[in-house]
Protein backbone atom coordinates (compact mmCIF):
# COMPACT_ATOMS: atom_id res chain seq x y z
CA UNK A 1 0.00 0.00 0.00
CA UNK A 2 1.73 3.51 -0.78
CA UNK A 3 2.41 5.44 2.21
CA UNK A 4 0.77 8.50 1.42
CA UNK A 5 -2.81 6.53 1.30
CA UNK A 6 -3.53 7.79 4.34
CA UNK A 7 -3.50 11.77 3.65
CA UNK A 8 -4.64 11.11 0.18
CA UNK A 9 -6.88 13.91 -0.48
CA UNK A 10 -10.84 12.76 -1.28
CA UNK A 11 -14.39 14.04 -1.89
CA UNK A 12 -17.10 13.90 0.64
CA UNK A 13 -20.03 13.27 -0.77
CA UNK A 14 -24.12 13.28 -0.66
CA UNK A 15 -26.30 10.53 -2.58
CA UNK A 16 -26.93 13.16 -5.63
CA UNK A 17 -22.85 13.34 -5.69
CA UNK A 18 -22.55 16.62 -4.90
CA UNK A 19 -19.15 17.48 -3.00
CA UNK A 20 -19.95 18.38 0.40
CA UNK A 21 -15.97 18.98 1.88
CA UNK A 22 -12.95 17.32 1.32
CA UNK A 23 -11.17 15.32 4.06
CA UNK A 24 -8.37 12.72 4.26
CA UNK A 25 -8.80 8.94 3.04
CA UNK A 26 -7.80 8.42 6.95
CA UNK A 27 -11.06 10.46 8.04
CA UNK A 28 -12.73 9.43 5.12
CA UNK A 29 -12.54 5.53 6.25
CA UNK A 30 -12.55 6.16 9.96
CA UNK A 31 -15.64 7.98 9.84
CA UNK A 32 -17.44 6.04 7.36
CA UNK A 33 -17.85 9.06 5.16
CA UNK A 34 -19.78 9.01 1.49
CA UNK A 35 -17.13 9.11 -1.22
CA UNK A 36 -16.72 8.17 -4.88
CA UNK A 37 -15.06 4.77 -5.63
CA UNK A 38 -14.80 3.31 -9.46
CA UNK A 39 -15.29 -0.35 -10.41
CA UNK A 40 -13.50 -1.82 -13.36
CA UNK A 41 -14.38 -5.46 -14.41
CA UNK A 42 -11.08 -6.68 -16.52
CA UNK A 43 -12.34 -9.23 -19.08
CA UNK A 44 -11.22 -11.60 -21.18
CA UNK A 45 -11.35 -11.76 -24.92
CA UNK A 46 -12.84 -15.58 -24.28
CA UNK A 47 -15.41 -13.67 -21.68
CA UNK A 48 -13.78 -15.00 -18.36
CA UNK A 49 -13.38 -12.56 -15.44
CA UNK A 50 -10.15 -10.96 -13.88
CA UNK A 51 -10.36 -12.06 -10.22
CA UNK A 52 -7.37 -10.63 -7.63
CA UNK A 53 -6.84 -10.90 -3.99
CA UNK A 54 -6.03 -8.01 -2.35
CA UNK A 55 -2.97 -7.86 -0.57
CA UNK A 56 -2.75 -8.33 3.41
CA UNK A 57 -1.70 -4.68 4.01
CA UNK A 58 -5.06 -2.90 2.46
CA UNK A 59 -6.61 -1.13 5.06
CA UNK A 60 -9.86 -2.33 4.18
CA UNK A 61 -10.98 -5.83 3.58
CA UNK A 62 -7.58 -7.46 3.59
CA UNK A 63 -6.92 -10.61 1.79
CA UNK A 64 -10.20 -10.97 0.00
CA UNK A 65 -10.50 -11.42 -3.41
CA UNK A 66 -12.03 -8.87 -5.64
CA UNK A 67 -13.90 -8.71 -8.93
CA UNK A 68 -12.97 -5.39 -9.84
CA UNK A 69 -9.68 -3.52 -10.34
CA UNK A 70 -10.78 -0.34 -8.82
CA UNK A 71 -10.89 2.59 -5.72
CA UNK A 72 -11.27 5.55 -4.10
CA UNK A 73 -11.37 8.94 -6.39
CA UNK A 74 -9.10 11.37 -5.28
CA UNK A 75 -10.67 14.97 -4.55
CA UNK A 76 -11.11 16.88 -7.38
CA UNK A 77 -10.46 13.26 -10.02
CA UNK A 78 -13.25 12.43 -12.46
CA UNK A 79 -14.78 9.31 -12.58
CA UNK A 80 -13.16 8.65 -15.94
CA UNK A 81 -9.39 9.55 -14.92
CA UNK A 82 -9.76 7.37 -11.39
CA UNK A 83 -10.70 4.44 -13.52
CA UNK A 84 -7.78 4.92 -15.70
CA UNK A 85 -5.39 5.57 -12.91
CA UNK A 86 -6.35 2.62 -11.27
CA UNK A 87 -6.29 -0.11 -14.09
CA UNK A 88 -2.55 1.55 -14.54
CA UNK A 89 -1.88 1.03 -10.87
CA UNK A 90 -3.59 -2.21 -9.92
CA UNK A 91 -2.94 -4.46 -13.08
CA UNK A 92 0.09 -2.21 -14.99
CA UNK A 93 -2.97 -1.87 -17.84
CA UNK A 94 -2.41 1.84 -19.47
CA UNK A 95 -3.37 1.23 -23.14
CA UNK A 96 -6.81 0.52 -22.51
CA UNK A 97 -10.00 2.35 -22.28
CA UNK A 98 -12.35 1.44 -19.98
CA UNK A 99 -16.10 1.58 -21.05
CA UNK A 100 -18.67 3.01 -18.31
CA UNK A 101 -21.23 0.45 -18.17
CA UNK A 102 -23.63 1.89 -14.43
CA UNK A 103 -23.17 3.59 -11.61
CA UNK A 104 -24.69 3.26 -8.20
CA UNK A 105 -24.48 3.29 -4.42
CA UNK A 106 -23.40 0.86 -1.91
CA UNK A 107 -23.42 0.79 1.57
CA UNK A 108 -21.94 -2.17 4.58
CA UNK A 109 -20.05 -1.71 7.63
CA UNK A 110 -16.42 -0.40 5.97
CA UNK A 111 -18.15 1.29 3.20
CA UNK A 112 -20.55 4.17 2.21
CA UNK A 113 -20.17 4.87 -1.36
CA UNK A 114 -21.16 6.31 -4.81
CA UNK A 115 -19.88 4.53 -7.80
CA UNK A 116 -19.09 4.28 -11.30
CA UNK A 117 -18.64 1.00 -12.94
CA UNK A 118 -16.65 0.34 -16.20
CA UNK A 119 -15.57 -2.56 -18.54
CA UNK A 120 -12.51 -3.82 -20.14
CA UNK A 121 -11.83 -6.55 -22.48
CA UNK A 122 -7.97 -7.04 -22.24
CA UNK A 123 -5.99 -10.65 -21.90
CA UNK A 124 -3.41 -8.91 -20.56
CA UNK A 125 -0.18 -9.65 -19.27
CA UNK A 126 -1.02 -7.88 -16.20
CA UNK A 127 1.93 -5.81 -13.77
CA UNK A 128 1.02 -5.91 -10.12
CA UNK A 129 3.75 -3.72 -9.45
CA UNK A 130 2.24 -1.17 -6.61
CA UNK A 131 1.65 -4.41 -3.72
CA UNK A 132 -2.10 -3.96 -3.98
CA UNK A 133 -2.51 -7.00 -5.60
CA UNK A 134 -1.13 -10.54 -4.44
CA UNK A 135 -2.64 -12.91 -6.71
CA UNK A 136 -5.13 -13.03 -9.76
CA UNK A 137 -6.82 -15.31 -11.91
CA UNK A 138 -9.30 -15.94 -15.01
CA UNK A 139 -12.55 -17.22 -13.68
CA UNK A 140 -15.51 -18.71 -15.67
CA UNK A 141 -18.98 -18.31 -14.18
CA UNK A 142 -19.03 -21.84 -12.71
CA UNK A 143 -15.29 -20.90 -10.94
CA UNK A 144 -17.02 -17.52 -9.67
CA UNK A 145 -20.27 -18.85 -8.07
CA UNK A 146 -17.62 -21.37 -6.01
CA UNK A 147 -15.65 -17.65 -5.18
CA UNK A 148 -18.80 -16.05 -4.50
CA UNK A 149 -19.70 -19.29 -2.40
CA UNK A 150 -16.84 -19.09 -0.04
CA UNK A 151 -17.59 -15.61 1.13
CA UNK A 152 -14.47 -14.29 0.79
CA UNK A 153 -15.21 -11.60 -1.72
CA UNK A 154 -15.05 -7.88 -1.72
CA UNK A 155 -19.53 -7.32 -1.38
CA UNK A 156 -18.91 -3.70 -3.36
CA UNK A 157 -17.81 -5.00 -6.23
CA UNK A 158 -20.22 -8.06 -6.61
CA UNK A 159 -23.19 -5.66 -5.63
CA UNK A 160 -22.71 -3.50 -8.21
CA UNK A 161 -21.24 -5.46 -11.45
CA UNK A 162 -23.21 -8.35 -10.92
CA UNK A 163 -26.24 -7.02 -8.26
CA UNK A 164 -27.94 -5.61 -11.40
CA UNK A 165 -26.52 -7.43 -14.01
CA UNK A 166 -23.82 -5.02 -15.45
CA UNK A 167 -21.11 -7.93 -16.57
CA UNK A 168 -21.75 -11.82 -17.86
CA UNK A 169 -19.06 -13.87 -17.27
CA UNK A 170 -18.82 -16.86 -20.01
CA UNK A 171 -19.59 -20.36 -19.11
Amino acid sequence: MNPNTNTELVDVVDEDDHVIRVVTRAEMRAHRLRHRGVFIAVQHSDGRLLVHQRSFSKDVCPGLWDIAVGGVVASGETYDTAAVRELAEEIGVADVAPTPIGEGSFSDEFFVLNARCYRVVCDGPFVFADGEVIAARWVNRADLDDLLATNSVMTDSVALLLGPGLITVAE
